[in-house]
């Protein structure tokens, strides 16, 4: 990828949908048109206005190439960084201005450690640290270096200890330190949201066909199969 060319790589990508021809607009739809020839002209997708909706050829972003050089500056200054790329761009045009607006959603430049992982300062409600979903830059809060945080691994669901599914009519469950054989005249997953808090309520729901107090061998067999 040349770098010089930047600011125009990564916002050109061939135009999807097809030619229909368009009825003549005037006014403020007119103003929108003019300002999407414009930004087509210089390799831009509007997120306004092109042509009318599900009726013709529209532009998409190409990202992926501004994400490759972003990545290849880790462990520089952001500012130099930054700097950097304002001087590929230009920044006054509609295009640079696109890119710059797609470089905050990338990078995350406010940022808080808690428990040695980075949040976004402007997230915190919804607690989900950068690199839970797919890998995140970021510029670390002290010493203002362009970071990665890589993609954070999958854990495992544990396995409930209270619960063994034996057929989508019978269950395992443990209620009160005891564990019980539950069969049910419906399926199990159908009532499932109700069942939880029936069962732990222990008050009789018409949803059970049938609880019984489990024996040793089955308490044996049940802790074998938690394990």
């Amino acid at each position: 990828m040349s770098e010089h060319r930047l600011g125009q790589i990564v916002i050109e990508r061939p135009r999807n949908g097809r030619r229909i021809s368009q009825k003549k607009v005037t006014g403020y739809k007119k103003f929108l048109s003019q300002i999407t020839q414009e930004a087509s002209e210089d390799g831009l997708f509007s997120h306004y206005l092109i042509k009318n909706k599900w009726r013709t050829k529209y532009f998409s972003d190409n990202l992926s190439p501004l994400e490759r050089w972003l990545k290849s500056k880790v462990g520089q200054p952001w500012d130099a960084v930054y700097s950097e790329l304002c001087q590929k761009i230009e920044t006054k045009t509609l295009a640079g201005q696109h890119l710059i607006s797609h470089l905050w959603q990338m990078v995350e430049r406010h940022v808080i450690f808690i428990d040695r992982l980075p949040y976004s300062r402007h997230n915190l409600y919804h607690a989900y640290p950068l690199g839970k979903w797919k890998d995140a830059l970021y510029v670390h809060p002290e010493t203002g270096i362009l970071c990665l945080a890589k993609k954070l691994p999958k854990i495992p669901k544990k396995k409930p200890d209270d619960l063994v599914v034996v057929d989508k009519y019978k269950e395992y469950r443990k209620i009160n330190d005891l564990w019980y054989l539950l069969t049910f005249d419906i399926p199990c997953g159908a009532i499932d949201k109700k069942l939880h808090s029936e069962i732990r309520n222990i008050d009789g729901s018409i949803y059970i066909a049938r609880r019984r107090q489990c024996n040793k061998k089955e308490i044996k067999l049940i802790l074998q199969q938690i394990k």
